[in-house]
């Protein structure tokens, strides 16, 4: 589950590095062990607790971007679902530093309109294979749903529609006008 490059001809599925397994396994065991109520269970975590949890958690991990949103998924036992409209999305940021180059993966993350602090650790994926072209690909297709979303239309009807509501705008506010003039 989750890792063929097609969904559809009109979406693009994310592939994710398998090395992200370990990357997590010692992430998150060095992380426990960096406190001392967290040393037993960083051993339990090092002992196959983490390579289980980690392995189910990359068979879980999905990531695609549709013609008009960016849906990802993950986790094991709360599984968490988002769909971000492409609109939304201001940036996707490429992090790379040299922890993760030694296990060739790349961190990308996910900057939203109206984005507050508490949401940001769900809007990021780590592994993503041609990270740099999936980014890319995000960035291509909001920029062409925002132009078409912002194109003028040609449609004569609503635009005869238009012109009268604000004509009739025009008229009341005239009204409004000689109203409060006639009071002072």
């Amino acid at each position: 589950m989750g890792n063929s490059e097609l969904q559809t001809d009109t979406s693009i599925r994310a592939v994710f590095n398998p090395l992200v397994r370990p990357y997590l396994v010692l992430k998150i065991g060095f992380t426990m062990a960096g406190t001392i109520i967290g040393i037993p269970l960083a051993v339990i975590w090092f002992c196959g607790v983490g390579q289980w949890w980690a392995r189910h958690y990359y068979d879980k991990l999905e990531c695609s971007i549709g013609s008009k949103a960016l849906r990802f998924r993950k986790g094991i036992f709360i599984q968490i679902e988002k769909t971000i409209p492409l609109e939304n999305i201001q940036d996707v940021t490429f992090i790379e530093g040299p922890i993760l180059r030694r296990f060739h993966l790349s961190i990308l993350k996910f900057e939203t309109a109206g984005q507050s602090a508490g949401q940001a650790h769900n809007m990021h994926f780590v592994g993503i294979i041609d990270a740099h072209d999936f980014r890319n690909s995000i960035l291509q297709r909001r920029d062409a749903l925002r132009e078409h979303m912002f194109k003028p239309q040609d449609n004569t009807a609503s635009s005869v529609a238009l012109l009268e509501a604000v004509r009739g705008i025009e008229n009341k506010m005239d009204e409004i006008v000689a109203l409060l003039s006639k009071r002072t």
